[in-house]
């Protein structure tokens, strides 16, 4: 059980987040209104994203220093994982646009960024479908994984905010739809914090799962 417990507490922490997420009272701001219950689900997608991507580029870096097939594994199982969560933060960004803009995709430079970060991604996973040579597959993977992690800061975070945007926390559009002030709105903290922590344990399993399917499957090709 005590190996156990932060999986458990991914689940209620689910649980949680969808619940709550759904009929606790949200501020009504704006153009937003219900929509801003998304942000119990698109920002700590984001989130839980770059947890997997800070794991799979670790484990890169680990692999570089000492060669380990199964430290190979864990960075391309997590780097894997990390793409579907930046699909599904993506998603979930254009459906909100959709309600706040009026259009699921305005080529703002929050969403371009995202869509290049996540292109970089793919390319990760083409990339080591594309090499045979196991050796030289996990360490080229190993440097452009380093890569793309260096990638995600500026297309991500420093970019955007260096320009006219619509998304919250751009050039000339400061501030976060579920701000109210200069701190997080009490409401949607008590929803927001545990769904951040939520989603994150979640991508962790989903991540290990794999991570495991995959070095079961290469012992049993080996037996």
């Amino acid at each position: 059980m005590r190996s156990y417990w932060w999986k458990i507490l991914a689940v209620l922490l689910m649980l949680y987040t969808f619940t709550a997420g759904f009929l606790t009272p949200v501020p009504d701001l704006a153009n937003l209104h219900q929509s801003i219950r998304n942000f119990y689900f698109h920002v700590p997608m984001w989130t839980a994203m770059m947890v997997l991507f800070s794991i799979s580029v670790v484990n890169a870096v680990l692999f570089l220093r000492k060669p380990n097939p199964r430290l190979d594994v864990l960075s391309a199982a997590f780097a894997r994982t990390g793409v579907v969560f930046s699909l599904l933060g993506l998603g979930t960004g254009m459906i909100w646009a959709k309600y706040s803009w009026r259009a699921y995709w305005s080529n703002d430079p929050k969403q371009v960024g995202a869509a290049i970060a996540i292109l970089i991604y793919l390319a990760y996973g083409v990339l080591r479908q594309s090499i045979g040579d196991q050796d030289k597959r996990a360490r080229v993977s190993a440097v452009y994984n380093i890569f793309a992690y260096c990638i995600l800061f500026p297309t991500l975070f420093i970019l955007p905010r260096m320009v006219q945007s619509l998304h919250p926390g751009g050039l000339g559009n400061e501030g976060n739809p579920a701000l109210g002030g200069d701190s997080l709105d009490p409401i949607m903290a008590r929803v927001f914090f545990p769904a951040m922590l939520g989603w994150s344990l979640l991508g962790l399993w989903i991540g290990t799962l794999q991570a495991r399917y995959q070095l079961l499957k290469e012992k049993l090709l080996q037996a």
